[in-house]
């Protein structure tokens, strides 16, 4: 998937690994560049071993390989969210969205954290119901579909590993996590064969159903934090506050904003209270200076109202120089 951008102030260039088990969330703003081939060929593997998974954990009995299909499904669900709101992230600003559509990008993934943990809890209770009345999976049906399951695994993550671009490092490495996942069901299914513990069925499933929990509420946590315009995770206020006192020409700093619209694009609002008032040029060349300055901290968009000492608006804060 190519990006093609306009001059806009808004543009800037970003995807993500939306709801991803994997905890690559859009907090951390991660760049993945996502070839559209490779997301195709993640989101079909996922979803035809996600139903293969299915028919198989009811085949075999086991809540293992049932988990591992909620799992499976789980990832081809945020691929195909986030290349569908990837694409409408990147429309232009209207009318509307005078900011653009790129939050468009987070819905995606409370549509997959909906999804799993609906599913995880209906997993866990089935898996809970069955640590007190185990019941006899079918170790040998278990065992070949363990071996589909690491086969299948590991050749997507063999191609994926050779490619150069960062998205196919980060696909494969989806697909390392999925290849260790079926071994701990292959080890399991060989144990089950040939000693009679049906409880280690229901305790795979349950570190699954606990680990896609976890990933559910890392991601969400982060686009929660993006929704209610919290400070970006890695622009600290009190280093932006540190930087603005570095221009002499500044007394004071009030109202400061700084939010993400997407865990990549930060935009910050702030009234500058002058020491003496400036001409229209000299003003006009300071307020250039301090973006260029609030840029190198990873700030693209900003808005600096400038005020004279005595007609501030409120209550202002001195700058420390």
């Amino acid at each position: 998937m190519g990006h093609h951008h306009h001059d806009h102030p808004h543009d800037h260039d970003h995807t993500h690994d939306h709801g991803h088990r994997h905890g690559h969330s859009h907090a951390h703003g991660h760049h993945h560049h996502y070839s559209g081939n490779n997301i195709a060929v993640a989101f079909w593997l996922n979803l035809g071993f996600a139903l293969l998974e299915l028919v198989g954990g009811l085949y075999t009995n086991s809540v293992a390989i049932l988990s591992d299909a909620l799992h499976d499904l789980g990832d081809s669900l945020s691929l195909g969210t986030a290349w569908f709101f990837e694409r409408k992230s990147r429309q232009q600003p209207d009318a509307i969205y005078t900011y653009g559509y790129k939050r468009f990008s987070l819905v995606g993934a409370f549509i997959n954290a909906v999804v799993l943990t609906v599913g995880s809890i209906f997993i866990l209770v089935e898996a809970f119901k069955r640590l007190w009345h185990p019941e006899q999976p079918d170790a040998t049906g278990m065992l070949v579909f363990a071996v589909i399951g690491i086969l299948v695994n590991g050749a997507a993550m063999l191609r994926l590993k050779r490619g150069d671009s960062i998205n196919e490092r980060v696909l494969s490495l989806h697909f390392l996590e999925d290849v260790l996942g079926w071994v701990a069901v292959l080890i399991g299914a060989i144990v089950m064969k040939f000693a009679d513990v049906p409880i280690i069925d229901p305790l795979l499933s349950m570190i699954i159903g606990g680990i896609i929990l976890f990933n559910v509420y890392r991601n969400i946590r982060g686009a929660f934090q993006i929704m209610l315009q919290g400070v970006p995770r890695n622009i600290p206020e009190a280093s932006v506050r540190k930087e603005l006192a570095t221009f002499e020409e500044v007394e004071a700093l009030h109202d400061l904003h700084i939010w993400t619209l997407d865990g990549t694009f930060n935009i910050l609002t702030t009234h500058i209270v002058l020491r003496q008032p400036l001409e229209p040029e000299p003003l006009e060349a300071l307020k250039t200076r301090i973006k260029k300055q609030l840029q190198t901290l990873g700030i693209q968009h900003a808005t600096i109202e400038f005020e004279i000492k005595g007609y501030a608006a409120c209550d202002t804060t001195p700058v420390v120089h």
